[in-house]
């Protein structure tokens, strides 16, 4: 599906979040930057947005490696890295995030954003996250959430009604943005998320609920010794 949809996947993107995804990619960078890794994953790096945001605003000594299944799309993501000589250093490879192709302990930081929800078992998915970062490694998750309750009508309308039909237009597959609309509604909210990255193992679990509880930035470490989840 996601290879159906690569070669407008950004612009769809942009299209459909108002352009709210920049400024969420933001948040995430700017938690990475405080966190001061020296090798970054980024897992389901897609088309390589979150890849690209990251090697501009860590410096350039940090290692960054964007990791995901499906080929097409990191086939765009390449394209993309070869105009621009700032992303040199900057690695794409396939990988399955249910079976990571890294050894343990090697990573001080994974990310992954809108991609959590793709994985056919969530749970072994944390783990292997969990696997691949050095002890006092940072886990980050940008993922969607569960709006607050007073929004929720307004945007499960624009999740169901509106959301296919302008990707319908701007993609021609409006079956993959259904899926879209399903796997967000389905999706835990802020806290029940934050308790399954605590039973993968992670500690000092933090949740940021933004745009008005429709996505959450989670951040986790392992190795640390930690309280319940805190929400915010």
């Amino acid at each position: 599906m996601f290879g159906r949809i690569a070669r407008r996947y950004d612009l769809a993107n942009r299209l459909l979040s108002g352009g709210l995804d920049v400024w969420w990619r933001r948040r995430l960078v700017a938690a990475v930057q405080r966190a001061a890794p020296d090798d970054v994953l980024d897992l389901a790096t897609g088309s390589g947005d979150v890849a690209f945001a990251l090697s501009r605003g860590l410096p350039t000594t940090v290692r960054i490696t964007g990791m995901d299944f499906c080929q097409p799309m990191l086939d765009e993501a390449e394209i993309k890295k070869s105009v621009d000589s700032r992303y040199a250093k900057l690695a794409f490879r396939q990988g399955d995030g249910l079976a990571l192709p890294l050894t343990n302990d090697s990573v001080d930081a994974v990310t992954i954003s809108f991609g959590l929800r793709n994985l056919a078992d969530r749970d072994r998915g944390l783990r292997e996250m969990h696997r691949v970062l050095r002890p006092g490694g940072r886990l980050f998750v940008l993922e969607f959430s569960q709006p607050h309750a007073w929004f929720r009508p307004f945007y499960f309308f624009y999740l169901k009604h509106v959301l296919p039909r302008i990707a319908g237009l701007v993609t021609g597959d409006r079956a993959a943005y259904n899926y879209l609309n399903d796997t967000i509604a389905a999706f835990p909210g802020r806290a029940a998320l934050a308790e399954e990255i605590r039973a993968a193992g992670f500690s000092s679990v933090v949740a940021t609920g933004m745009t008005f509880g429709t996505v959450a930035l989670h951040e986790a470490a392992k190795g640390t010794v930690s309280g319940r989840a805190r929400l915010s």
